[in-house]
């Protein structure tokens, strides 16, 4: 066992020390909330530009914790007694050299992988396809920053037979102190984007920096056909003595792509590897999966194992989830979702989220058998009782054979079941409230049927997000592209009413090129969000002007007032070739230059270097209707003349799009070079209904039953009138949430177990009733307002308009339920 202590550290860290007792040190601690083990945790005092360490020791030392590494004068706690102080002259370097010291103690193949997109999912997928067979500790989540990357490494143990760790950077300078810490053997180059671009002049700055964490690789595994990678690896002098391993579908390759065949739900992917045919098949069909799985593949290749028992793996990859899941539960409860991941490192890192939820008083944790950790079971389950302890945990239900087997070391309240089905059976006897609730479990024990009672709710209107559904439409319309156009998502309103953040957070894990939106603040909005997506913003206003410079969000620049307020502040702002969307009337008759405008258009942008056109297009006014496909040929004709006329005399070229969703279904010669996707992303579609799913379902449950007789009436001005008796249902939705009036009095219904319920009366500001007649139902059932099982676009042909209205109309006082599958 590896063991350090503070005098070895003091010692490794050359610095002034106050050392009054010699602890033995298991964690690192850099977030004073996070405390769980104050005994044997070292305190790094990280210094920000809005926060300072060094603020929250003496809380710290409340709580027990007694070791620091600090960057401030040691006397300034002199009063603070039976404490060991490190000082040096970086903290931040301090912990980095803590952990590269470390890694040195291991003689392990060690994974390290970088690039602008797929970081996380090439780590997951790499763990799933080999977990089998070694013993592997991985960076937790998306842990590969400057601080992440050390938590990571210093989760390596003794028994670890193989590492994988991802690397992120936003500046300069950071990927050669990753290096040094993840010292990896093997690494993995996954592409080149737009992500963190801002710090770098270009993609070739950003490839020099990125490919510093290879330069001591043994061996360096790429796709030559992002050729800018490959001609900065081939004249780095560094690599050498690298051996390069190289896939590509368009250059001579260790992995040749010969060929990708799109099935429903599946990729079968052929090659040639060393001259032998070799295939996969993958259960994914978007092209970042199909990438990321023919990493994993070559990788897999390389490492000697044989194609047919790789084939296998691959069929088997399941989609990684993005984060915990942070949702509502029933009986005063919050529930975070982790349930479809089993180690001991990710475990650590949930226990640490579960311990910031103040929102509830209590704190339980579900926990199945940990599952291919290659340890001897009552180690494991001795070290998994340590760090449950020592949280502050008040509940612990064990569930598993394995896990129960080791009840004794498991202190305070516990509760062991044999299975998730008799864990189910036993729930309501558990009487679990007013607690936040950890799910963590292995895939197959099947923790989403726990999942799904804990978050039932009742005397309660939501709007259910299916994250999985989006995703799955998401890569619907991806396969409808040709290769190489870009995508841009409509997130304006709300994400039509699905929630901004939720969904562009969503949008920027699958890799998709542009968000837009229809004003500034949605952008600001995202941007503090943390979204980095370059952003359109198709409405902009001049008030916004600064503030959009400020967010780096790209205007929509429609006409020659807004061309020269725009050009005003970026002057304002001392900016040169700030990206702009320059906006084409082809006959939608809205927002654009027309035809008429075209020569004074160029003129204006030949003299004004101040803005550098990112794109051009258009919209499409009836890309949906089929009788009116003439017109809409003559808008793609006419916006080719416009914008073929504008690079032709501009010199230079530029991305086109001019397709909406009904126009990608409908019109792929029109593509250019990106689209744009709203309505389709969410399962609305004329030509593809059977292809996509429901990502929404509004739904609520029963306030009330009442017996009406038939001399009575329901509603506001008596307008509910019956003739016979009569069971009413009240339900808590009205219009203040988007429940439309004029639903009211028959013409809409809604769903009540199975039947139909038609709306009776007027509907109220919050609340409706519904005539349940016939239909067996109790207070607190669940009534759909629109779902899979009566679609949305079946209530707007109700209201006689379109599914966009009814989507956008949901109250932002409707909860968001957001769910992955």
């Amino acid at each position: 066992m590896i063991v350090y202590t503070t005098k070895d550290i003091a010692s490794l860290l050359k610095g002034k020390s106050r050392i009054e007792f010699n602890d033995e040190i298991t964690y690192l601690l850099l977030d004073s909330r996070t405390v769980s083990s104050p005994a044997d945790s070292l305190f790094f005092a990280l210094v920000g530009d809005r926060h300072n360490g060094h603020d929250y020791i003496e809380d710290l030392h409340k709580k027990g914790v007694r070791n620091f590494v600090i960057s401030q004068s040691i006397d300034n706690f002199s009063h603070l007694k039976s404490c060991n102080f490190i000082q040096v002259e970086n903290t931040l370097k301090a912990l980095q050299l803590l952990v590269a010291s470390h890694r040195a103690k291991f003689k392990i193949p060690v994974i390290g992988i970088t690039g602008s997109n797929g970081k996380t999912v090439l780590k997951e997928w790499i763990f799933q396809l080999l977990q089998d067979d070694k013993n592997i500790v991985r960076s937790p989540k998306s842990y590969n920053s400057q601080i992440g990357v050390p938590l990571s490494v210093w989760l390596l143990k003794e028994n670890t037979e193989i590492a994988i760790f991802e690397a992120g950077i936003s500046n300069l300078g950071e990927m050669s102190n990753l290096e040094k810490i993840i010292k990896p053997t093997i690494g993995i180059f996954t592409n080149i984007g737009d992500a963190h671009q801002e710090n770098f002049i270009d993609y070739k700055h950003k490839i020099s920096e990125k490919i510093k964490l290879f330069e001591n690789s043994e061996f360096l595994i790429y796709c030559r056909d992002y050729q800018l990678i490959e001609t900065q690896i081939q004249s780095n002098k560094n690599f050498e003595e690298t051996k390069l391993v190289t896939w590509s579908a368009k250059y001579p390759a260790d992995l040749f792509i010969t060929g990708k065949t799109k099935q429903e739900g599946s990729t079968l992917i052929k090659a040639k590897y060393i001259g032998k045919e070799v295939e996969i098949n993958i259960p994914f069909i978007d092209e970042a999966s199909i990438e990321n799985a023919i990493h994993c593949w070559i990788l897999m290749l390389f490492l000697g194992y044989d194609n047919s028992d790789i084939n296998r793996r691959m069929s088997l990859l399941s989609p990684v989830a993005m984060r915990l899941e942070l949702k509502e539960g029933n009986n005063n409860c919050t529930v975070i979702n982790d349930s479809y991941n089993s180690d001991i490192g990710s475990l650590n890192i949930a226990l640490d989220f579960l311990i910031q939820q103040q929102q509830q008083p209590h704190r339980v944790l579900i926990l199945s058998d940990i599952l291919q950790s290659g340890k001897e079971e009552k180690s494991l389950y001795l070290e998994v009782a340590n760090l449950v302890n020592k949280k502050q945990i008040d509940h612990f239900i064990g569930v598993g054979t394995a896990i129960s087997r080791f009840s004794e070391f498991f202190k305070n309240k516990t509760y062991f079941f044999s299975g998730t089905d008799e864990l189910i059976e036993n729930l309501p006897k558990l009487k679990i409230r007013d607690s936040v609730i950890l799910l963590k479990g292995a895939r197959r024990f099947q923790f989403e049927k726990v999942s799904t009672l804990l978050q039932q709710k009742a005397h309660e209107t939501v709007l259910e997000i299916n994250l999985s559904a989006v995703t799955h439409n998401l890569n619907f319309f991806k396969s409808k592209l040709n290769p190489g156009v870009k995508l841009n998502v409509m997130v304006k309103a709300f994400s039509y009413g699905s929630g901004i953040f939720e969904i562009a957070n969503l949008l920027e894990f699958h890799r998709v090129d542009y968000l837009s939106v229809a004003f500034a603040d949605e952008g600001v909005e995202l941007r503090k969000g943390g979204i980095n997506l370059p952003i359109l913003v198709l409405n902009p206003e001049e008030p916004s002007f600064d503030l959009m410079i400020e967010n780096r969000l790209e205007p929509e620049i429609f006409s020659f007032r807004i061309f020269d307020l725009f050009k005003e502040a970026v002057n304002r702002n001392h900016i040169n070739h700030f990206p702009v969307h320059i906006k084409l009337d082809t006959g939608m008759h809205r927002l654009g230059f027309c035809e008429k405008d075209i020569d004074e258009l160029i003129s204006r942008l030949k003299h004004t270097p101040q803005l550098k056109i990112c794109s051009v297009f258009s919209h499409l006014a009836a890309s949906d209707e089929k009788n009116h496909d003439d017109f809409t040929k003559s808008q793609i004709e006419l916006f080719v003349k416009m914008s073929s006329k504008m690079e032709k005399e501009l010199k230079t070229s530029f991305v086109k799009h001019i397709l909406n969703s009904a126009g990608i279904e409908r019109f792929p010669q029109a593509q250019f070079e990106m689209v744009r996707l709203g309505i389709g992303l969410y399962g609305i579609s004329n030509s593809y209904a059977d292809k996509l799913r429901n990502v929404s379902t509004l739904k609520t449950s029963i306030s009330q039953i009442k017996t009406i007789e038939n001399t009575e009436t329901i509603g506001y001005s008596r307008k509910g009138k019956i003739s016979q008796t009569t069971s009413i249902a009240t339900l808590p939705i009205g219009y203040a949430d988007g429940l439309n009036r004029r639903l009211s009095n028959g013409l809409g219904k809604v769903l009540i177990n199975g039947s139909f319920a038609p709306i009776i009366g007027n509907i109220c500001m919050d609340m409706c009733m519904v005539d349940i007649t016939g239909i067996e139902a109790e207070e607190g059932d669940e009534a759909i307002i629109f779902g899979d099982q009566y679609p949305l676009n079946k209530l707007a042909e109700q209201l006689e308009t379109i599914p966009y209205e009814v989507m956008t109309g949901i109250s932002r006082r409707v909860k968001r339920v957001y769910y992955q599958e």
